[in-house]
């Protein structure tokens, strides 16, 4: 039997997304993110891209536009050189550094610790050293260098929910369209692997590396007895 964890939060909950790349979060957590976002109706998500152009940064709001909503996200990316973040990790710790301290975050996603990608693998340990007593889930990237690998928590997504995820990367992010591992087929993939892997109702899920998770059991109300 599959067990089910019940994330409580605040009556405005505020989320932080970080990703080293313009589309990284889209991919590693955007059907998560939309579930939350019915899920918290107050709920706001604070999106830090550390890599980007302006194309790219276009093609990122779009997509969370379409995800989210126009008005439940902001976006900020930064100008740091893709490939290079353990050449530049002083700069971006002092870039996190500002960011942790401006929102007070009741959930963080970030890249996982074991990816194979340098900017992944820099920005997942800086995460860690700035969100110390935070919930930080580690989302999953398909590519060559590997992945997936084992995980531990998994976010069901219902057959529209993860094609509203999919429908919105494929229509935001027309430069990535010609890589060969940019398909509809890629993402749906991975979801229907990891819904088998969790036995979710729907068939599909997204997944997530959980290294520390605080577990605070509360009492169930007694019923009333009625004569």
């Amino acid at each position: 039997m599959t067990s089910v964890l019940t994330l409580a939060a605040r009556e405005e909950p505020q989320v932080v997304c970080l990703g080293a790349h313009c589309d990284d979060i889209e991919i590693g957590c955007g059907g998560t993110l939309a579930v939350l976002a019915q899920a918290w109706p107050k709920a706001h998500f604070h999106c830090w891209v550390f890599s980007g152009n302006e194309v790219r940064t276009r093609e990122s709001r779009r997509c969370l536009e379409l995800l989210l909503g126009a008005n439940r996200f902001t976006l900020q990316v930064f100008g740091y050189r893709d490939g290079y973040f353990p050449a530049d990790w002083s700069g971006i710790k002092r870039s996190m550094d500002d960011l942790s301290r401006a929102v007070e975050a009741d959930l963080v996603f970030t890249h996982a610790g074991s990816d194979l990608h340098q900017d992944h693998r820099t920005l997942s340990e800086l995460t860690w050293n700035h969100f110390r007593r935070h919930t930080i889930l580690e989302y999953e990237i398909v590519k060559y260098d590997g992945n997936p690998g084992p995980v531990s928590l998994f976010v069901p997504l219902s057959p529209e929910q993860l094609a509203r995820k999919v429908d919105a990367l494929m229509t935001a992010f027309e430069s990535q369209t010609g890589k060969a591992w940019f398909t509809r087929s890629t993402f749906e993939a991975i979801a229907r692997l990891r819904g088998v892997e969790s036995a979710a109702a729907s068939g599909y899920a997204e997944a997530f590396h959980a290294r520390k998770l605080l577990l605070t059991p509360v009492a169930r109300p007694e019923r009333a007895v009625t004569r």
